[in-house]
């Protein structure tokens, strides 16, 4: 691999943004683009430029039952909104669980109320793009190599 991947997490006012490592093995917390007062377009190309960025991977809120309801549909038309804004054609992860692994996270961490509050977002995408990163991982494993 030679570029990190991107996780997004959308919600309805904030996107967490998580960063794999160039290799594409850990997953970490990056930003949050809130879109009250950033231009989502700009802050995407800005961070792809920077951080050599070659896949986005899309949290896609599926129901327990793995159905999809209202939210994952908007997760949909966000993923058409990213990939218009990037050139970039968004990969979706289940992001089922992440935010409350994310709060139990942060909460195990002693981490502050208010402080929680402006991070949990972009933890949540890391967690979601951690999952992603460990099923990449699992299938490569599982996918035998050439044996010549």
């Amino acid at each position: 691999m030679s570029g990190r991947i991107l996780g997004l997490d959308p919600g309805e006012r904030r996107i967490g943004v998580a960063l794999s490592d160039p290799l594409g093995i850990i997953a970490q917390p990056y930003a949050v683009i809130d879109l009250r007062s950033q231009n989502l377009a700009k802050e995407l190309k800005r961070i792809i430029a920077e951080e050599d960025v070659i896949t986005i991977v899309i949290g896609l809120p599926v129901s327990l039952d793995g159905a999809e309801r209202t939210a994952a549909a908007r997760a949909r038309e966000f993923a058409s909104k990213v990939a218009a804004a990037t050139g970039l054609a968004p990969v979706f992860a289940d992001e089922r669980f992440t935010t409350s692994v994310a709060e139990a996270a942060l909460l195990e961490g002693d981490v502050r109320r208010a402080h929680r509050r402006d991070v949990v977002d972009k933890v949540a995408a890391a967690v979601m793009l951690q999952g992603y990163l460990d099923r990449l991982a699992y299938e490569n494993e599982e996918s035998p190599g050439d044996s010549s």
